[in-house]
């Protein structure tokens, strides 16, 4: 398996920043060119911005109904201007919910996903407006 590459650019309060990581999708990685063993056994990023972030973990873990595993990622907080690791644990409800925890339970919420794994549904941060036609 080759490496995964994720460059992030982003600007906020007329600061400018580049991130990038390499990771060969066993939960090694190297940032901006330097091995980043404090990511050791992440495999997934978190962007709080964004619940696309949600549905990696989501489609990679393909979990059962009622069975639940917790994991740890990357966590990319942009506006704090903070990247550090985190533990975080999904359990399948239903076949379109998700209940996501931060480990330890600083923060939990149900996730609506649609048939793909996307989110749809982020309580109090985001819902899909549009549908996504899969024809």
């Amino acid at each position: 398996m080759g490496n995964d590459i994720f460059e992030l650019n982003n600007r906020h309060s007329n600061l400018t920043n580049h991130l990038k990581f390499e990771g060969d999708g066993r939960g090694n990685w190297v940032t901006n060119g330097k091995p980043a063993d404090q990511f050791t056994s992440c495999i997934d990023i978190d962007i709080p911005l964004t619940p696309f972030t949600n549905s990696l973990p989501i489609n990679r873990l393909k979990l059962r109904q009622g069975e639940g595993q917790e994991i740890q990622v990357i966590y990319l907080d942009l506006l704090q201007n903070e990247v550090k690791p985190v533990r975080q644990k999904y359990t399948r409800l239903s076949k379109s919910e998700y209940q996501y925890q931060n480990v330890p339970n600083e923060f939990e919420a149900r996730i609506e996903v649609d048939e793909l794994g996307l989110v749809v549904d982020y309580p109090e941060l985001f819902v899909r407006l549009a549908q996504i036609k899969t024809d």
